[in-house]
């Protein structure tokens, strides 16, 4: 049977009004971006230089004042070992304030930050380093790869010299995913349209927000969608490297909003039991394709539920995307069926779906916009295989009704 390629316009983007125009080659592009992250970000932390930036829960409390600073110093001292810009400067470190400051320590020093997940076993850090062709391993002392030592320390220093098209960080597909991990480049332009795109569709505030992250920082998940889009909004990022103080740091810290992956909601529960919790105004699940389109919908709904118990006045939303799309692509909140329901597209997201029922719909996922990454990592050939034209095959087989809303396809 031949393979049709549907596509299915938006009809429902009330969670993005920021100004979208579809460019030459089709795809709905951001006209009012920064040139790059790091002229961004610098922007940001003028203007709420006395906010708490990172509170790491038993650990340090940064402004954003003192962030900078410090992350500014550490990619003085990348400079200062020979790391120039385009080079790879691996950090693979545990979650906490020290993990932030290596992260922009390298986005800093011009270089691209490659994340690598401090609970991947040693053999398969070393083949995502080595893939990378890394310049430089920021771990703090912890991997065998890595320099044992503390991180670099120099002359301050700050380059904002890219552009919107370049390469401003390589992040790994998960190790399950066939053919092992492999690099996922995101431009500028990708992590601005994606921090747009989520301030927009969790209406984030202005105003203080206190955002508990609990994914993995090196996941899009964790990284650019939550923390980058925190710091858009002048925010306090707030880290537990120890989940028994989630339900203590979720008072003690006056948690706005909370951010985990499915599995790691459901391992809370215990804790949380008993818990009520009423300033908490968001819940966002968020999760790779693979673990959102094959998760099992009843648990994900009793879940759901028990967190209502919890956190009465938060609206809960399901954030799904994939490295590829930088993490995000559908979302769905309250308002939307529960079960098999995986999202609508926001932001510069554009579906369309691949098989010969497409035009019915059903078939595979694509996923076009802002946010996809324009090419694997030194790998040509999936690059070609993973992309027609300009719209990425997510490999997920799903269901497309009228309204836009996406369904997981039973089996999937």
């Amino acid at each position: 049977m031949s393979q049709l390629l549907v596509e299915y316009p938006q009809t429902r983007n009330s969670w993005c009004d920021n100004p979208l125009a579809r460019a030459a080659d089709g795809v709905l592009r951001y006209g009012n971006l920064t040139p790059a992250l790091t002229e961004f970000l610098d922007v940001q932390v003028h203007a709420f230089a006395a906010r708490e930036a990172v509170v790491e829960i038993g650990g340090p409390r940064l402004t954003y004042r003192e962030l900078w600073y410090s992350a500014s110093r550490i990619a003085g001292g990348l400079q200062e070992h020979g790391i120039g810009y385009g080079d790879r400067v691996a950090v693979r470190m545990p979650v906490g304030a020290r993990w932030v400051q290596a992260f922009l320590g390298a986005l800093l020093s011009g270089a691209v930050p490659v994340l690598v997940h401090d609970g991947l076993p040693d053999a398969v850090a070393d083949r995502v380093i080595h893939d990378a062709c890394a310049d430089f391993v920021l771990d703090g002392g912890g991997s065998a790869a890595g320099f044992r030592e503390a991180l670099p320390d120099g002359a301050a220093f700050i380059d904002d010299g890219a552009s919107l098209g370049e390469l401003a960080l390589l992040c790994y597909t998960s190790p399950g995913a066939e053919a092992g991990p492999r690099g996922v480049e995101l431009t500028n332009e990708n992590l601005l349209s994606a921090i747009r795109s989520v301030v927009g569709a969790l209406d984030l505030p202005t105003d203080g927000l206190r955002n508990l992250v609990l994914l993995p920082l090196a996941h899009a998940s964790g990284c650019v969608d939550q923390l980058l889009p925190t710091f858009a909004v002048g925010g306090t990022l707030v880290l537990t490297p120890d989940r028994s103080a989630v339900p203590r740091a979720l008072v003690a810290e006056h948690i706005d909003m909370v951010a985990a992956t499915p599995r790691i909601f459901a391992g809370l529960l215990p804790c949380l039991a008993g818990l009520r919790v009423e300033h908490v105004r968001q819940l966002c699940t968020a999760g790779h394709r693979a673990e959102l389109a094959a998760g099992d919908p009843a648990t994900s709904e009793f879940v759901a539920n028990v967190l209502r118990e919890v956190f009465p006045a938060a609206r809960q939303w399901s954030v799904w995307g994939a490295t590829e799309t930088s993490g995000i692509g559908l979302a769905r909140d309250d308002d939307a069926p529960a079960r098999d329901a995986l999202g609508f597209a926001f932001g510069g997201t554009e579906l369309a779906l691949w098989g010969p029922c497409a035009d019915a719909g059903h078939g595979e996922l694509l996923c076009r916009g802002p946010n996809i990454t324009p090419r694997y990592w030194n790998d040509p050939l999936t690059t070609e295989s993973r992309f027609t034209g300009s719209w990425f095959h997510t490999g997920n087989q799903v269901s497309i009704d009228a309204s836009g809303l996406v369904r997981r396809s039973a089996g999937d």
